[in-house]
């Protein structure tokens, strides 16, 4: 998170007022440990843990984890894995260069709602370009897109950025449930304000992963023979990858039908496998790079990079 320390925390006096929103925790005998509450700084961590073969691994406790807050290791209060149901905002780029791509965010999109289970799930869709809206509030049990996405030409500018931070805000509602951003995309921002280390301290701030799904075609695609990728889109999707990861997400390059399709799997199986940590902040106002390991070596963990902190009180728009 060394990125964030530098470049990535100028603005970020913005992002304070933008949208600081402090988890806190009610223990519950089914569901989440988190609700939002005022007056106590705690901090929730949604981690993913893999073995060497990239399998989930499902049986770790509470003791098997450990949470550095800016270097120096913090009592964990609240842990949970039992699973839950998820929340996930489907964010479409409508504007001018996704005209010719679309139709394949949609399907992969329609894979993503395939997975979810009816009785306890649910979704919502956005869209941008220059400015959010919204198509359909969250709703449980969705089972298809509105059709309003079906007839949209895409056009304009791509204020990429800016879209993900205020669906993190509206993302910031829904409690009791696993949440995620799922951004469909073909990765390019040319009227954002914000950059993209901003706009992953807000979705850190509420800990909400964001999955970026770059719709491209396989000459764009870098893992394609065929691509000739320039230096150019190789640096848009280093930033993507970026943001991605500081919030405890993954960027995806999809380019075929099998590609969309399984990725929309992994990523409501990482949902559904997550491991919920709380620990009680410092109070030390400011940007806290944070650091999640187990104590064992072989596992990989992936989690938010870090938080802000100073502001107990929870606020959004």
């Amino acid at each position: 998170m060394a990125a964030m320390t530098h470049g990535g925390l100028i603005g970020l006096g913005f992002i304070a007022m933008t949208i600081m929103i402090e988890p806190n925790v009610a223990v519950a005998e089914q569901g989440p440990i988190v609700a939002f509450k005022s007056g106590v700084d705690l901090v929730r961590i949604s981690a993913i843990v893999r073995d060497r073969k990239g399998r989930f691994v499902r049986d770790l406790s509470e003791r098997d984890f450990e949470v550095l807050d800016q270097g120096r290791s913090q009592a964990i209060t609240g842990f949970q894995h039992e699973q839950s149901g998820v929340s996930v905002a489907l964010l479409f780029d409508i504007s001018g260069s996704m005209e010719s791509h679309l139709t394949q965010a949609r399907e992969a999109a329609t894979h993503v709602l395939s997975w979810l289970e009816a009785s306890r799930d649910e979704a919502a869709v956005f869209t941008f370009d220059t400015r959010l809206d919204e198509v359909t509030p969250f709703t449980t049990g969705l089972q298809k897109l509105p059709d309003k996405l079906a007839g949209l030409t895409p056009f304009g500018a791509t204020s990429l950025y800016d879209a993900i931070a205020q669906t993190s805000s509206r993302l910031a509602t829904r409690e009791g449930r696993r949440r995620a951003i799922v951004v469909f995309t073909d990765g390019s921002d040319n009227a954002s304000r914000l950059t993209a280390g901003e706009v992953s301290a807000i979705a850190s701030a509420i800990d909400a992963p964001v999955y970026i799904v770059e719709v491209v075609p396989a000459i764009d695609n870098p893992s394609s023979d065929i691509s000739p990728a320039t230096a150019a889109q190789a640096a848009q999707t280093g930033a993507l990858v970026d943001l991605a990861t500081w919030t405890g997400g993954t960027t995806f390059v999809v380019s075929t039908v099998a590609q969309r399709s399984l990725i929309a799997r992994q990523i409501v199986e990482e949902l559904r496998h997550q491991y919920l940590i709380v620990f009680e902040s410092s109070g030390q106002p400011g940007w806290h790079p944070l650091t999640v390991r187990t104590r064992h070596k072989d596992l990989t963990v992936r989690a938010r990079g870090g938080y802000m902190a100073g502001q107990s009180r929870p606020r959004s728009h």
